[in-house]
């Protein structure tokens, strides 16, 4: 009798709320939409269309593939391990690679990046400063790693800004041949941020916060229950 009776009260709570739920989820996306588009526009004042400056020379072959590592693609920090959107520390997200390469003959393969970096600052950060790590690890296609380097990339926030952008050139990356025909099909350039096994299992699950969206839901549930 009582499941029935919690069943009956979940059923009028989903009908006496579903017009709300509806006008919250078209606030939800008309809200993401502007945010994806100003998103959109301070990401391409930013990177624009460029490409990284290597000489226009006809390649042996095809150039490497540039790639960034997703389970290292983005850096989120939680302060006391909780996965909670007031906990959010210091973050950042690879936004975008651009690389060239070039080779001929006898040449090894030269590739030159530059690599796109959005970085926030969340709740729990502390001070305006903070210097991330990355990293970019050659390796033979779908193999194993050639060689990795670390690189440190420090950030100072303005004041009052919870976000900024970053672009950074990676030149010297020299990818021997071990003969004529070898292209740089056969090799990969990945690019992550140093990350935790728990940030590497956070990204690997697809988890993001939107404190916007959390906000809309919590708001219809209450008016809900009115």
């Amino acid at each position: 009798m009582r499941r029935s009776l919690l069943s009956v009260l979940a059923l009028a709570l989903a009908v006496t709320s579903f017009p709300l739920e509806s006008a919250a989820q078209n606030r939800r996306q008309e809200a993401d939409g502007q945010e994806q588009a100003s998103d959109r526009r301070r990401r391409e004042s930013e990177w624009g269309d460029r490409q990284a400056p290597l000489p226009q020379l006809r390649n042996a072959g095809p150039c490497p593939f540039a790639k960034v590592l997703y389970d290292a693609g983005r850096y989120v920090e939680f302060e006391g391990g909780r996965e909670a959107s007031a906990a959010v520390g210091y973050s950042g997200e690879i936004q975008g690679i651009s690389a060239g390469c070039s080779y001929e003959d006898e040449e090894p393969i030269q590739v030159a990046m530059e690599v796109l970096f959005e970085l926030g600052r969340g709740p729990a950060a502390q001070g305006s400063q903070k210097t991330y790590r990355y990293w970019v690890a050659v390796t033979k296609r779908n193999d194993a790693v050639i060689a990795k380097e670390y690189f440190d990339l420090p950030v100072t926030f303005a004041p009052g800004a919870d976000r900024t952008y970053s672009r950074q050139m990676i030149e010297g990356i020299v990818i021997p041949r071990a003969q004529l025909t070898t292209s740089g099909a056969n090799f990969e350039i990945l690019v992550g941020f140093d990350v935790t096994p728990q940030m590497a299992e956070f990204n690997r699950a697809g988890k993001r916060f939107r404190i916007d969206v959390v906000t809309d839901v919590a708001a219809g549930t209450a008016q809900a229950s009115q």
